[in-house]
């Protein structure tokens, strides 16, 4: 599937692919954007319930702790590549080298998780738990490269069908998996597998749609433009590791002190803030070619009157949120999990508070990306 390519022009490396499908609307980008993610975000908390109601919080701990280690480097060694490819509105660089560059910042992400494992002080199953994300993660941190092909041409429907693909198939097999087996290794084996036949079977296919060429898989080691496109993206990709961090420390600090039965707690009440979250993501990814292009154009006044809309209605979800959860935050725990989740009510509440204000500031930092501020976020 992958092979190496030397020359520069990409036309004399193979002959070129049907012609590019046409792009959608604001509009109709929005609404795919929104139903793929909240699809794939629904499955994603469905492996969790799943993982709570035939397991234990112990082993829902456990995954917790899997994806909060991982997060921070596959993030930050992504270098937020998608964002800076999706806002490339005078096409500086090719596919190819962000495809390349991210093939290899992946493969560093595994092996930097594997380090930290190394001299971690995780038990022995928590850390193959942990290796294994980290690999399932590689594959999709290479499918989001292709996810940003799709967005720099405004065809967010194609991103749609591939979450919802991944979610779905991902749901059935991890929630089979650990069923027959009880086994949290050979279910987080199962999630890996079926996002790298997405990648191989789906997102290949319609990479080479959309860029225009026959296999744009083949890899190109110009190694002067890939050390260019690191240094753009560098900050962005800081920006989001640290993000991420942040985000990820509460986990970090509650392993620790309180154990991983208690991180699994909270990480069962901090999954349904990502209704939210996707609502909000899937308003700034599908805006954020758009507000690229004002800005690029010099269309101010259109720039702004754009970003105030994605303002308003970032906030109004995070306000729906917290008023939802005030008036039936228990039900919705006894109902999606046990009645020891059920005890933290409060936390509940305090976790939708917090993910709320940060809506806006998401929605602020689309738009900075967009305008290719990546260094200004850094500072931020």
């Amino acid at each position: 599937m992958i092979s190496s390519c030397i020359d520069n022009a990409p036309a004399i490396c193979e002959p070129l692919a049907r012609q590019r499908p046409p792009r959608l609307t604001l509009r109709v980008n929005f609404l795919w954007t929104l139903a793929g993610n909240v699809i794939y975000a629904a499955c994603q908390w469905g492996i969790l319930v799943a993982l709570a109601k035939l397991g234990t919080p112990q082993m829902v701990g456990e995954f917790a702790l899997a994806l909060a280690v991982t997060a921070p480097i596959l993030i930050g060694a992504g270098l937020s590549l998608r964002s800076v490819q999706a806002t490339d509105a005078l096409g500086e660089y090719e596919f190819r080298d962000y495809f390349s560059l991210r093939l290899l910042t992946s493969a560093a992400a595994v092996l930097a998780v594997a380090g930290v494992v190394c001299f971690s002080p995780y038990g022995a199953r928590a850390a193959v738990v942990i290796l294994i994300v980290a690999i399932a993660k590689a594959f999709e941190s290479i499918s989001d490269i292709v996810h940003g092909l799709w967005q720099q041409h405004e065809r967010m429907d194609l991103i749609a069908r591939s979450l919802v693909l991944k979610g779905v198939l991902s749901l059935g097999v991890f929630a089979l998996a650990f069923y027959f087996t009880g086994d949290l290794r050979v279910a987080a084996c199962g999630l890996a597998l079926i996002w790298a036949l997405v990648l191989l079977f789906y997102d290949a296919r319609w990479a080479a749609n959309v860029s225009g060429f026959a296999r744009p898989f083949r890899l190109r080691w110009r190694a002067r433009t890939l050390a260019a496109l690191a240094w753009v993206a560098l900050p962005a990709g800081v920006v989001m590791g640290l993000i991420s961090f942040n985000v990820n420390l509460p986990r970090y600090f509650i392993e620790h002190h309180l154990g991983t039965e208690q991180l699994g707690i909270f990480a069962a009440m901090s999954y349904p803030m990502i209704a939210g979250t996707t609502i909000v993501s899937a308003l700034g990814q599908s805006a954020t070619p758009r507000l690229s292009q004002y800005y690029s154009d010099g269309e101010r006044r259109a720039f702004l009157s754009l970003l105030l809309k994605l303002v308003g209605l970032a906030s109004a979800v995070g306000l729906a949120a917290v008023l939802v959860i005030a008036q039936v935050g228990r039900p919705i725990l006894l109902l999606l999990y046990r009645p020891e989740y059920a005890e933290h009510v409060t936390t509940f509440l305090l976790l939708a508070i917090a993910t709320a204000l940060g809506y806006a500031a998401s929605i602020l930092g689309y738009a900075m990306t967009a305008a290719r501020y990546f260094r200004a976020q850094l500072l931020v």
